[in-house]
């Protein structure tokens, strides 16, 4: 029994062994808090102001055209800077964003459009940061270590997402938006103190300098894997089709009023935490594009068990159902990508992958706006969307055999053979 219960838990391993990585996992913790309160507050300002579901959506256009580019530029610089200065440095950045949505919302009659601005501010550094992120925390922990340590940073995320969108629900219906943005700044300064501590992330030995040629070259890698692009469109597709985020001011209208709203955004962290907290199993299954596949069709159902809902408690089941799904996923993409892309590489490729798991969802809010204006409605747009979902995995399924028999097994070898070329080919660089 108690070695049943190990293999279900989390492995605690990393926060023990590495003191930066104690850093890093409080840091994100800290600051996916406040931003998640902001993640729910900015579309409710936009729904209140303007009554539109489709406005609501473009928050995602204005998110999507930064991330295009800076994703990739990001991605360059991390393969080339300290990845710590990087991080820090857009820590500070999205702080400053933070108090401009302040001082917007303590005016007298707050800008739409600058809520649109820093829509777009935000993505285009987070397009800086996430790359650099996602780089860096490999070198903070053992190779073996990774998926205890990709499973502790998804635990605190969905922490966040729980308990950040169900307080912004309490702060939306108890107090002014400016108490909401004022929370999320202090977390900003918790988070810069953490990361300040951090050791130095230096880039690996001879380095490509930032150019377009080395963004081709992460872009040719990663079209010539096929585990690495079947991880990127098979989330594409659940995100476009299956993400409804959108629409959930409107849906809290329809079952209980903004007190709900929180609840709405909070049920898929429940479901991901869950999810989380039992991933023990995770280590010992190798077909890791098989599950990311299953994965993201049972997320297409949850979302169609959302849209059809008309009872507030089966609605957020049917989320928190989806969110384990998409955490499942999530975990054995993360899995693939940390434990078989070569470092020199590992700042361009985290770019390629955020613009992934990014272009979805913001697409998907898009998507699920523009049905909502028609004769579908708010629920109908959010069922249809599910269906979609759902035959879009089995269609990537069918049209992607290589990465439904990738076994896992073999993807450390493959890092630690291009590790290897890599620094192979330095030192004859150096010595030429």
């Amino acid at each position: 029994m108690a070695d049943r219960k190990r293999r279900l838990s989390v492995d605690l391993t990393p926060l023990r062994t590495s003191r930066d990585f104690r850093l890093v996992f409080v840091s994100g913790a800290v600051t996916s808090l406040g931003s998640f309160i902001s993640y729910v507050t900015i579309p409710y300002q936009v729904a209140k102001l303007t009554d539109d579901p489709l406005m609501v959506g473009l928050i995602g256009v204005c998110e999507l055209a930064p991330i295009l580019i800076m994703a990739f530029v990001g991605g360059a610089l991390a393969d080339y800077l300290d990845r710590r200065l990087l991080v820090r440095g857009s820590e500070a950045a999205l702080a400053v964003i933070c108090g401009l949505l302040l001082i917007n919302a303590l005016s007298a009659e707050p800008h739409l459009w600058l809520l649109y601005v820093c829509a777009f501010l935000t993505a285009a550094v987070a397009g800086l940061q996430q790359p650099a992120m996602g780089a860096m925390l490999p070198r903070l922990v053992r190779s073996d270590e990774l998926p205890a340590a990709m499973a502790l940073q998804s635990l605190s995320r969905q922490f966040s997402q729980l308990i950040g969108p169900s307080l912004a629900g309490i702060l939306i219906a108890t107090l002014d938006l400016a108490w909401v943005y004022t929370f999320d700044l202090l977390t900003f300064a918790v988070s810069l103190v953490c990361l300040t501590l951090v050791k130095a992330v230096p880039p690996p030995p001879a380095a490509d300098r930032p150019s377009l040629r080395s963004v081709a070259t992460g872009l040719k890698y990663a079209t010539s894997r096929p585990e690495l692009l079947g991880t990127y469109l098979v989330d594409i597709n659940a995100m476009f089709f299956g993400m409804p985020s959108a629409l959930y001011p409107f849906l809290a209208d329809r079952l209980g009023g903004p007190q709900v709203l929180g609840l709405l955004y909070a049920a898929p962290a429940v479901g991901s935490l869950v999810a989380t907290v039992g991933s023990g199993w995770t280590q010992r299954v190798h077909r890791h594009g098989l599950m990311v596949i299953i994965a993201a069709a049972l997320w297409g159902v949850g979302i169609i068990g959302v849209g059809l809902s008309d009872m507030l408690w089966l609605t957020l089941f049917c989320l928190a159902f989806a969110g384990a799904a998409d955490m499942v996923s999530g975990l054995f993409r993360m899995i693939i990508w940390n434990q078989t892309i070569p470092d020199h590489l590992r700042g361009r490729l985290a770019g390629i992958e955020m613009l992934s798991y990014t272009t979805g969802p913001l697409l998907g809010q898009l998507r699920s706006g523009l049905m909502a204006r028609t004769s579908l409605g708010v629920g109908g747009s959010i069922w249809v969307g599910g269906v979609l979902c759902v035959a879009g995995s089995l269609a990537l399924a069918a049209a992607l055999p290589k990465f439904v028999r990738y076994d896992g097994e073999n993807g450390v070898a493959l890092k630690e053979a291009a590790d290897a070329a890599w620094a192979a080919a330095a030192e004859s660089r150096a010595a030429g």
